[in-house]
Protein backbone atom coordinates (compact mmCIF):
# COMPACT_ATOMS: atom_id res chain seq x y z
CA UNK A 1 0.00 0.00 0.00
CA UNK A 2 0.99 3.33 -0.64
CA UNK A 3 0.54 6.65 0.98
CA UNK A 4 -1.84 7.99 -1.82
CA UNK A 5 -4.07 4.71 -0.92
CA UNK A 6 -4.20 5.99 2.66
CA UNK A 7 -5.04 9.21 1.61
CA UNK A 8 -8.11 8.13 -0.13
CA UNK A 9 -9.55 6.38 2.38
CA UNK A 10 -11.89 8.51 4.45
CA UNK A 11 -12.64 7.03 7.78
CA UNK A 12 -15.11 9.15 10.04
CA UNK A 13 -17.84 8.92 12.58
CA UNK A 14 -20.89 8.29 10.18
CA UNK A 15 -18.57 5.42 8.99
CA UNK A 16 -18.07 4.08 11.97
CA UNK A 17 -22.07 4.84 13.51
CA UNK A 18 -23.58 3.11 10.41
CA UNK A 19 -21.51 -0.26 11.02
CA UNK A 20 -24.00 -3.03 11.84
CA UNK A 21 -22.73 -4.48 15.02
CA UNK A 22 -20.85 -2.70 17.92
CA UNK A 23 -19.21 -5.16 20.34
CA UNK A 24 -20.03 -4.25 24.36
CA UNK A 25 -16.59 -3.17 25.80
CA UNK A 26 -14.70 -5.51 28.05
CA UNK A 27 -16.37 -4.45 31.29
CA UNK A 28 -19.99 -4.48 29.77
CA UNK A 29 -19.98 -8.70 28.60
CA UNK A 30 -18.00 -8.78 32.56
CA UNK A 31 -20.93 -7.09 34.48
CA UNK A 32 -23.46 -8.60 32.11
CA UNK A 33 -21.95 -12.23 33.09
CA UNK A 34 -21.91 -11.40 36.55
CA UNK A 35 -25.24 -9.94 36.65
CA UNK A 36 -26.93 -12.76 34.66
CA UNK A 37 -27.22 -15.00 37.95
CA UNK A 38 -27.27 -12.54 40.69
CA UNK A 39 -28.59 -8.67 39.60
CA UNK A 40 -27.80 -5.52 41.77
CA UNK A 41 -30.44 -4.37 43.73
CA UNK A 42 -31.09 -0.84 43.47
CA UNK A 43 -29.13 2.09 44.62
CA UNK A 44 -30.42 5.30 45.60
CA UNK A 45 -29.05 8.54 43.39
CA UNK A 46 -27.73 10.37 46.37
CA UNK A 47 -27.25 8.16 49.80
CA UNK A 48 -28.76 9.92 53.12
CA UNK A 49 -26.66 12.22 54.91
CA UNK A 50 -24.46 10.53 57.82
CA UNK A 51 -23.93 13.67 59.61
CA UNK A 52 -26.55 16.23 60.16
CA UNK A 53 -26.14 20.04 61.43
CA UNK A 54 -27.98 18.75 64.78
CA UNK A 55 -24.74 16.91 65.59
CA UNK A 56 -21.93 18.32 66.92
CA UNK A 57 -21.29 21.99 66.16
CA UNK A 58 -22.73 24.04 64.09
CA UNK A 59 -20.97 25.93 60.87
CA UNK A 60 -21.08 29.27 62.70
CA UNK A 61 -18.97 27.69 65.45
CA UNK A 62 -16.37 26.22 63.15
CA UNK A 63 -16.00 29.36 61.54
CA UNK A 64 -15.49 31.35 64.71
CA UNK A 65 -12.70 28.63 65.66
CA UNK A 66 -10.74 28.69 62.15
CA UNK A 67 -11.02 32.66 62.55
CA UNK A 68 -9.65 33.04 65.72
CA UNK A 69 -6.82 30.85 64.61
CA UNK A 70 -5.71 32.77 61.77
CA UNK A 71 -6.15 35.86 63.98
CA UNK A 72 -3.73 34.01 66.88
CA UNK A 73 -1.28 33.39 64.59
CA UNK A 74 -0.69 36.47 63.07
CA UNK A 75 -0.52 38.22 66.04
CA UNK A 76 2.20 35.59 67.11
CA UNK A 77 4.06 36.24 63.91
CA UNK A 78 3.68 39.99 64.75
CA UNK A 79 5.15 39.34 68.04
CA UNK A 80 8.21 37.67 67.03
CA UNK A 81 8.88 39.97 64.98
CA UNK A 82 8.70 43.16 66.87
CA UNK A 83 10.59 41.69 69.81
CA UNK A 84 13.43 43.37 70.60
CA UNK A 85 17.02 41.94 71.35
Amino acid sequence: MSEKDDEEREFDLKWADGAEHKEPSARARMLAARWKDNPPGPVPFRPDPEHTASSGRSSWVSTVVVLGCVVAVILFLGYVDFRPY
